[in-house]
């Protein structure tokens, strides 16, 4: 009997061992048992997107620079241009080239695409603009510049009537710088064609190619952008008045023609901000108003 009862004992005892044994035992963690949990998908990265920009040549160095300073901003853009005159630059949209955001250096090539404009200006009924995305950007200042030491000693517009004049370089009558002039020459009380006609007048395509002129001392005089002048580094001697020319505005908008039209509008929403408008400011630009 006393046998039996040791054995019972013993037995017990194992069992008593094997329970302590499994309840020290560590247990699954949920990351053990292959149920973790997944983590948020990153999102999607941007899709790449080439804008193309048709901008007045004169905001060549301005953009270019802002061009740089963009790619902080949106990287997946990369910002293509195509700097000329407004009216090539209008009449190459008209014919079916791509763009996606128009910057003119008057609102006459502007008005000439915007089927909201008046349609004694937008005479073959254009619509390229899309429409709410039209601002007027930027205002310049359209001056008289000399090359360097002033060779026919050129001070003001009224000498542009003067024997002083030998050559005056200005741009084509279809770009806006040219318009610019023709206005401030009538305001002298001469013409564009009287000038030519005495052997006067030099013509430039865009505003580059006046200021180039009157750099390599080609031309005694040039009637240019106050923007350009300071570009060029060119000696500015006059600056035309609110009465001699209308008001330099450069309208932009983005085209709906454009694939990428959101992207515009946000490049066109940088321009209007403190970034891009202290580099415009840096070469005499002013905020339109």
């Amino acid at each position: 009997m006393k046998k039996f009862l040791s054995a019972l004992l013993a037995l017990s005892m194992v069992f008593a061992l094997a329970g302590c044994s499994n309840s020290a035992e560590p247990q699954p963690s949920p990351s053990d048992s292959g149920t973790e949990e997944s983590s948020s998908p990153s999102p999607a990265p941007a899709e790449n997107v080439e804008l193309i920009v048709f901008a007045a040549a004169s905001m060549t160095e301005t953009l270019t620079e802002i061009s740089d300073l963009y790619k902080e901003v949106a990287p997946n853009v990369t910002l293509s241009f195509n700097f000329d005159s407004s009216g090539k630059l209008k009449t190459q949209i008209e014919e079916g080239a791509d763009c996606d955001l128009f910057i003119s250096a008057a609102q006459l090539q502007m008005n000439q695409l915007d089927s909201a404009a008046d349609p004694s200006v937008n005479t073959d009924g254009l619509d390229f603009v899309l429409q709410g995305t039209r601002v007027d950007l930027l205002e310049n200042k359209v001056a008289l510049v000399v090359p360097d030491g002033n060779p026919a000693g050129i001070e003001s517009f009224q000498d542009l009537l003067t024997d002083k004049l030998t050559l005056l370089s200005i741009g084509n009558s279809d770009v806006p710088v040219g318009q610019y002039t023709l206005e401030i020459l009538e305001y002298l009380g001469t013409s564009a064609d009287e000038l030519e006609a005495a052997g006067k007048i030099t013509y430039g395509g865009n505003v580059k190619e006046v200021t180039t002129q009157v750099d390599e001392a080609a031309a005694d005089a040039g009637i240019v952008y106050a923007t350009d002048a300071f570009s060029a580094e060119l000696t500015v001697v006059d600056t035309a008045t609110s009465e001699m020319c209308a008001q330099v505005i450069y309208p932009a908008a983005v085209l709906n023609i454009s694939q990428h039209q959101d992207e515009a509008k946000a490049f066109l929403e940088y321009l209007q901000g403190d970034e891009a408008m202290a580099v415009f400011a840096s070469v005499g630009f002013a905020a339109a108003e």
